[in-house]
């Protein structure tokens, strides 16, 4: 395992290298730039603008750049934000950690309701509360995530149920902790559940194909012909099989609710990494934007990691090869 882990984290530096250079690439051929804005206003003199250059390294040729760029992000430097004037690094930090709450709880709250609902269904295949629970996972298919939002958002303003925009209310700024965790938690727990009903259809589709292909097969039903209680049937052997597949999606997942909680968070206002990659896309923001792509895709590589290791801790029969 440990030698597995090893060679996974090697793989991923020329991984991020890769991504990166091509990412660089291709917003620095793209046409204007976070300058050519600048010049449109009168105040602005071409000189201020070309000591600018210079000083955020834009006069030199793209490849120098890139390599100055790699040379500060080996130290974790990811450069100084255009439009912001400070540190990448500082302005990620806060988002990110809004990005990742709302993605480990929607994914969380995504899978503790779709596998306890799949093997329902799986288990009570063809009758109505199958073909009930196949109807609410086509509709969370089928439902846009920025439609959903839309709803939940409107709904929201109409009942003041919860709070919408932001991550905290106002309030005594000498509150306990417990209750700056309560009020952040009421935040969350819009875009939250829009992604959570969002995942759950396709989760609950894949979990059930699982769980019946697994329910059919002739060693299931040789343990019913010993005896075995139905619980150890179903959760023991059936339940633990059909689960060994969704562990690889798993990794994919948690790099696909970081890329669809953009929308999200942009329309219920949650201070994320998609409204501030938004952002640095439109003021073409270079360092901003680059420094969002290699933290999301380090994000995806270190979560299908996750997933082989899950993948290997619940099936021998992997550990063993």
């Amino acid at each position: 395992m440990k030698t597995f882990i090893l060679k996974r984290l090697l793989q991923l530096i020329p991984m991020l290298i890769g991504m990166s250079f091509i990412s660089f690439m291709i917003i620095q051929s793209s046409p204007g730039d976070y300058f050519a804005q600048m010049k449109m206003n009168p105040e602005i003199s071409p000189e201020t603008i070309e000591m600018m250059k210079i000083n955020f390294g834009l006069d030199k040729p793209v490849l120098v750049q890139y390599l100055l760029w790699l040379k500060n992000m080996c130290r974790m430097d990811f450069g100084i934000s255009f439009a912001y004037h400070i540190p990448v690094t500082t302005l990620i930090k806060f988002r990110l950690k809004n990005t990742l709450c709302l993605a480990i709880f929607s994914l969380f709250l995504s899978w503790v309701i779709a596998v306890p609902l799949a093997v329902l269904a799986g288990y009570k295949e063809g009758t109505n509360i199958d073909r009930m629970l196949s109807i609410f996972a086509y509709l969370s298919i089928s439902l846009p995530s920025f439609f959903v939002a839309l709803l939940f958002v409107y709904f929201i303003s109409k009942t003041g149920v919860l709070p919408l925009g932001g991550t905290r209310s106002i309030f005594d700024v000498n509150a306990s902790a417990f209750l700056i965790f309560k009020d952040y938690m009421k935040h969350l727990l819009v875009p939250g559940l829009v992604l959570c009903f969002v995942n759950i259809g396709w989760l609950f589709r894949l979990m059930k194909n699982n769980f019946v292909e697994v329910f059919n097969t002739p060693y299931i039903l040789a343990a019913w012909a010993r005896g075995l209680p139905a619980s150890s049937i179903i959760f023991k052997h059936t339940l633990r099989n059909a689960l060994n597949p969704m562990f690889t999606i798993l990794g994919m997942e948690i790099g696909s609710i970081l890329n669809g909680a953009a929308l999200t968070e942009i329309i219920c206002g949650w201070p994320g990494m998609g409204s501030l990659i938004l952002e640095a896309v439109l003021s073409h923001d270079l360092y901003l934007v680059m420094g969002a792509l290699v933290i999301s895709g380090f994000l995806l590589i270190i979560g299908n990691l996750i997933g082989d290791i899950l993948l290997t801790i619940f099936d021998p029969r992997i550990r063993l090869t």
